[in-house]
């Protein structure tokens, strides 16, 4: 049964496919059910260049999962920023900058960067370049129009590839607020049966309006039921098999099987869920349209309310009602004590 909650990201139609590199995305186009938040895959072969480009209406917020990147980033102000970014590390990209990605690795680099819009509109500094006149493009530089004859004047390629030999700046290890190391965060949040590593204000001032936790749960570990009040949830499963349940106003109750590739939507203030459906375990990247998350869950709502009341709201007799276990602060991932439902 398809659910409207979740979709490929691996599988959606390629935005561009070429020998240096693809890109991938879902936006609200494909994936109906987004709000405020978006993704797309960006795969560069050896060699592959992002060609310079800005959103217009997002904020990015990038995790490299594999390889090796140079970025170079003009912002508002002339305010300019070149940096490698390895893989557990990520990058933000501020609407309106441009931005370039490089693979500077021996091997194929991916990353996965979440935009802050369902519907994400973006320029490429080439094809902007060929919307001027050659007079135009000459005043500009302070040359002569004929000199920009040349120009093809064809629809830009998005990843090209590299023609000679790496070349990284030396300021490109300089400490940068665009970059943050998070596999290099001790988690902040860590148990026995999983953990959590946070890209979120706290930690990152950069950060605007939006945030991503790297969320590992191991095969005795489970994701409490609970919801996120004034947050959507955007999850990339990375490593990993898992199951969800999301709970619609409506009374909908949709259950659905996730794998590697696949992205799930929860709408902001929906009930769900996560297990994980292997021993291995269970790696999500999950993105946030706020800068600092929060969520309330069962446990502690099992807590705020009196036995009476929680009793009567199930209709059944306040000595019936299980020993709940006194919980101030939610724990974000529980021990799974129980066989996996079938």
């Amino acid at each position: 049964m398809t659910s409207p909650h979740v979709a490929s990201l691996h599988t959606a139609p390629p935005a561009f496919e070429g020998d240096a590199g693809e890109i991938r995305r879902l936006t609200r186009a494909d994936f109906p059910v987004l709000r405020r938040l978006s993704i797309q895959r960006i795969v560069l072969a050896p060699g592959g260049v992002r060609e310079p480009q800005w959103n217009v209406n997002a904020h990015q917020l990038a995790y490299v999962t594999r390889g090796r990147v140079l970025v170079s980033v003009l912002g508002n102000a002339d305010s300019f920023a070149t940096f490698v970014v390895e893989a557990g590390q990520m990058f933000h990209v501020e609407s309106g900058a441009v931005a370039h990605i490089e693979n500077v690795g021996d091997g194929s680099a991916e990353i996965i960067a979440a935009l802050r819009s369902g519907h994400p509109e973006h320029f490429s500094f080439a094809r902007s370049a060929n919307a001027m006149t050659d007079a135009v493009l000459g005043n500009t530089y302070d040359l002569e129009a004929r000199a920009f004859e040349i120009l093809p004047r064809r629809d830009p390629t998005p990843i090209f590839r590299r023609q000679g030999p790496v070349r990284i700046p030396e300021t490109a290890g300089l400490p940068n607020a665009r970059l943050f190391d998070a596999e290099g965060q001790q988690a902040p949040l860590s148990y026995a049966y999983g953990f959590a590593k946070l890209a979120r204000r706290q930690y990152w001032a950069a950060l605007e309006n939006m945030s991503m936790y790297h969320l590992h749960i191991a095969g005795n570990g489970m994701r409490e039921p609970h919801w996120h009040p004034v947050t959507a949830e955007l999850g990339y499963v990375w490593r990993g098999r898992g199951r969800m349940r999301v709970l619609s106003p409506d009374g909908t109750l949709d259950a659905y099987e996730l794998e590697p590739g696949q992205v799930y939507f929860i709408p902001r203030a929906y009930p769900h869920h996560i297990e994980t459906l292997g021993e291995e375990g269970l790696d999500f990247l999950i993105f946030f349209d706020q800068p600092t998350p929060g969520d309330i869950g069962f446990r502690a709502t099992g807590s705020a309310f009196s036995r009476e009341v929680l009793a009567g709201s199930f209709g059944m007799p306040e000595r019936d009602l299980p020993r709940l276990p006194y919980t101030p602060v939610d724990p974000l991932i529980v021990e799974r004590r129980n066989p996996r439902d079938t």
